[in-house]
């Protein structure tokens, strides 16, 4: 599909040709959607600078995931069982179910995901999926929903891998998670507990926070960030360091210095459901 319209919204061409949408608040607070992975590539708060990190050169092709904003993940996170790494929404074409730009008020738009042969080749689930979208004033609220429409449970991880736009790395702060069991990827898997807040990232970082609370603050010199999660139960923080980096060939040299990814995930303990039952995780970012 190259364009779709709701209420005098429409699709244009993006980077690659992609079908994208610009969404717009009655106060100027606005998102660059793509239907390519109900992929946001851009939020800008109300009077504010942009606070997602958009690689420049990031892929914008079918099949391929885009470096930057905030990639679904979906119905795998990473590695964590057989299918491909974080599973197959980022990479698939949604569609449009419904967009509002009221003269008051904040602006949304609402994607919706099913099982098609593509993804029954991956994963023989059927499901729909739908990402809802919400922007206004200082805060961007992004809610995944799964539900089971076939006749067998099934489980899955999911993340929204948010790369979250920094002046520079070395000045970040992340508060909230000290006392937290967490996994450190980049250790090989090691289990340790955070000793100390805030948060500093120093070299890669790649660790499952569990049970993670409700809210964070990231603190960086473009402004503070406020970090809030529903229905997800984990917080994955990530930044591959200046070697990890060196090897990612969609991604700006000294390009990890500009990000740190903030996830509202649940990998833990994966998702249950059972046949008819729905799932709905949110995460909310807030300026200020």
């Amino acid at each position: 599909m190259s364009s779709q319209s709701n209420s005098g919204i429409q699709f244009t061409p993006g980077e690659g040709g992609l079908p994208h949408l610009l969404l717009t608040a009655a106060d100027g607070a606005r998102a660059e959607i793509y239907q390519h992975g109900a992929h946001i590539t851009s939020w800008r708060p109300a009077g504010g600078v942009e606070r997602l990190y958009l690689s420049r050169r990031a892929l914008f092709q079918p099949g391929a995931a885009i470096r930057g904003g905030v990639p679904v993940i979906f119905p795998q996170f990473a590695g964590e069982g057989p299918l491909p790494k974080h599973g197959f929404a980022r990479t698939q074409p949604w569609q449009l179910l419904s967009a509002a730009q009221p003269e008051q008020g904040p602006a949304s738009a609402v994607f919706g995901l099913e099982d098609t042969p593509v993804t029954r080749n991956i994963w023989r689930h059927a499901f729909k999926a739908e990402l809802r979208v919400s922007l206004g004033g200082p805060a961007l609220e992004m809610t995944l929903t799964v539900e089971n429409i076939g006749r067998a449970e099934f489980s899955f991880t999911a993340a929204l891998h948010s790369y979250l736009r920094v002046a520079d790395l070395s000045w970040v702060r992340l508060q909230g998670l000290r006392g937290l069991r967490y996994r450190d990827t980049a250790l090989g898997g090691a289990l340790a507990i955070q000793p100390v807040d805030p948060l500093l990232i120093e070299g890669e970082v790649d660790r499952i926070y569990f049970d993670a609370p409700v809210h964070l603050k990231l603190e960086d010199a473009l402004g503070a960030l406020h970090l809030e999660s529903r229905g997800f139960t984990d917080t994955v923080v990530w930044n591959p360091g200046a070697e990890q980096a060196a090897k990612l060939a969609d991604l700006d040299a000294e390009g990890y210095r500009n990000f740190v990814c903030v996830e509202a995930a649940t990998i833990g303990v994966p998702v249950r459901l059972a046949p008819g039952a729905r799932w709905s995780g949110t995460q909310r970012l807030m300026q200020g």
